[in-house]
């Protein structure tokens, strides 16, 4: 996350609706009010309004007593130039709707899947919400214009110097089959440094069609130079059968995935000394990797856990519950990767402060 700052205006996947998906991004040389990507758009404004009271000056800057209003949720939300969304359901786009009435400054893109858009339809359709988005970019009547991503292996800028490699992941299944969700690779062009996010996404061991392994393979070869920093959803606490797992992951499956991805990095990291001269090995078969061989292999890493499911049985955060159980089962493989919880009211990235607060509570 070097080369961006992003704040957390929501991790949570439901079903508390004070925190759910929602993150603003820039590139760290930029300032905030040169514009805004807003990654997924569950929390919004009414969340933004809570973290800003707590901590005024989260964004580097605070409204002065001669101009209350110069800083403020509603001018951080008309800095937005696009909204970025991994699928449609309502914990990733409930604040996009509720505010697509009221969103100030300039028109706003809204990028996801052509499927994505296609269910926004349905939700700017004049009946559940008034017709509020388009196709067309050069009507002047609306402020919000749809634009498809592709899977198509490209780099689509979205942003300056912010690219955007789009992936289909699944999502579990409904009436229609197969539910497609999207991890997404954003990337700073001036210094080709990426992180992957991850919307909502279900084990590769338990799916019809894994598809979480196309996105380890793309990582592989880039860990952890390019790409260091990794969001990724843990909904459910250990114990979920996975029946009732409904396209999601639990600390299990988290680790197997992330050990998936060590052996890959393993694989790529072979591959490359086989490129450059060394002298190179018998071809070997992912299953019989050594535990061994994965030592360290993620070393420089981190993982921030997102989407964690409140039960509203828990003192504590459900997402440090869940996270202290990733940690314990993932310490024995001994990957060298730091495990972290992205919680509501952070900031991350590479400017003023890496890491923000451990946590954020309403008042």
């Amino acid at each position: 996350m070097a080369a961006f700052d992003m704040i957390v205006v929501g991790s949570g996947g439901g079903p508390d609706e004070t925190n759910l998906s929602g993150y603003l991004l820039k590139p760290c040389e930029a300032a905030w009010n040169d514009g805004i990507i807003a990654l997924e758009a569950g929390s919004g404004l009414g969340a933004l309004r809570h973290i800003m009271k707590r901590d005024p000056n989260i964004f580097g800057e605070r409204p002065t007593d001669a101009n209350p209003t110069s800083f403020t949720p509603l001018t951080v939300y008309s800095n937005v130039k696009c909204f970025l969304l991994t699928h449609a359901h309502l914990d990733h786009i409930s604040s996009l709707i509720m505010a697509a009435g009221t969103l100030g400054g300039a028109r706003k893109r809204i990028y996801g899947s052509t499927q994505t858009l296609r269910d926004l339809e349905t939700v700017f359709s004049g009946r559940v919400w008034p017709k509020l988005a388009t196709y067309d970019e050069n009507n002047p009547l609306l402020q919000l214009v749809y634009h498809a991503l592709h899977a198509d292996g490209k780099y689509k800028a979205i942003f300056p110097d912010i690219s955007v490699r789009f992936m289909t992941v699944n999502h579990g299944m409904n009436d229609s089959g197969q539910y497609d969700g999207a991890c997404f690779f954003i990337r700073h062009d001036p210094t080709n440094h990426e992180f992957i996010f991850f919307g909502d996404v279900e084990p590769d061991s338990i799916s019809v069609k894994p598809k979480n392994i196309a996105v380890w393979r793309a990582a592989a070869p880039k860990i952890p130079h390019d790409i260091s920093t990794i969001f990724i959803e843990c909904s459910y606490q250990i114990g979920r059968p996975e029946a009732e797992l409904w396209g999601h992951l639990s600390p299990v499956h988290l680790v197997q995935e992330l050990v998936t991805l060590a052996t890959e990095v393993v694989i790529a990291q072979k591959a490359r000394k086989s490129r450059s001269g060394s002298r190179p090995r018998k071809k070997q078969r992912k299953n019989s990797m050594s535990p061994d061989a994965l030592h360290g292999a993620l070393q420089g890493v981190k993982v921030y856990i997102i989407h964690c499911k409140e039960q509203f049985l828990t003192e504590r955060p459900i997402s440090h519950v869940i996270g202290d159980q990733c940690r314990e089962l993932l310490a024995p493989h001994q990957l060298g990767v730091e495990l972290l919880t992205a919680d509501q009211g952070m900031r991350i990235g590479g400017s003023n402060r890496p890491i923000g607060f451990g946590g954020y509570t309403w008042n």
